[in-house]
């Protein structure tokens, strides 16, 4: 069930594009076609599939971007001397001491059009950093750790091979929900009419544009919300699901 919910969203959104549809338009909020027509007269059931590519490879970036930047930081960090890890980690305080939402928007008012992947990733980096740096303290300091420097171990082979090693399940169970993290900032922005302009084909404009008329045609806005809501429940079940294997298989 949980591959289920993960697999109708990722596939309607990356195989929508590819499905050749007869684009018509009616009147607005009417009962035509499989979904109805949206505020604009467009089908719904088009927009849905149209709607998701977006949403889902922008979160996919911002992920990665902010854990490869932000792990980069993090291990940085931890292997600076003191007062160079102070000032590598009080702006990233600053920056968490500020609502990620809000963060958002002031940034994306002040950011070029296009930029809403950047700013999701530049949201996310400062937790990530913080807690790659912690997870590497905790391992850094480990015996086996110590054995290595004694054995003439280099920086790299010890962080890579030993400290990053250590730390991969914490960061695969935190990736699962930073991941469901960025679909909600994303989607919240695009409600918002933050980075997309208003007429386009996201799930989340379709959500927002398309509420004045949900008595006349609830399609319009349930549609779109099915799909964030099972993408985001099935990867948060899905990681889970993987994470618990990968404990209880044998070493």
């Amino acid at each position: 069930m949980r591959y289920l919910l993960l697999a109708v969203p990722l596939v309607v959104a990356f195989a929508g594009p590819l499905i050749p549809y007869e684009v018509a338009r009616s009147a607005s909020f009417a009962d035509v076609g499989v979904l109805g027509t949206d505020f604009a007269g467009r089908d719904v059931w088009h927009q849905v599939l149209l709607g998701g590519r977006t949403l889902v490879v922008t979160a996919l970036l911002a992920t990665a971007g902010a854990y490869l930047l932000g792990g980069l930081w993090g291990l940085a960090a931890a292997s600076a001397p003191r007062m160079l890890d102070e000032v590598m980690m009080r702006p990233l305080d600053l920056l968490m001491a500020v609502p990620s939402l809000l963060l958002l928007l002031v940034v994306a008012a002040l950011a070029p059009a296009g930029a809403l992947g950047w700013i999701v990733m530049l949201v996310h980096l400062p937790d990530i950093a913080r807690l790659v740096r912690a997870c590497a303290l905790e391992a850094g300091s480990r015996p086996a750790v110590e054995a290595m420097r004694l054995q003439g171990e280099g920086w790299w082979r010890i962080t890579a091979g030993f400290v990053a090693r250590s730390m991969a399940r914490v960061l695969a169970t935190d990736a699962g929900t930073r991941l469901t993290g960025s679909l909600y900032l994303i989607a919240a922005a695009s409600f918002l009419g933050v980075g997309v302009p208003p007429d386009a084909g996201d799930w989340a404009v379709m959500v927002d544009r398309n509420r004045g008329g949900l008595f006349l045609n609830p399609w319009a806005v349930l549609a779109p919300s099915l799909m964030i809501v099972m993408l985001a429940v099935g990867l948060n079940l899905t990681v889970d699901r993987v994470l618990k294997g990968a404990r209880h298989a044998p070493r």
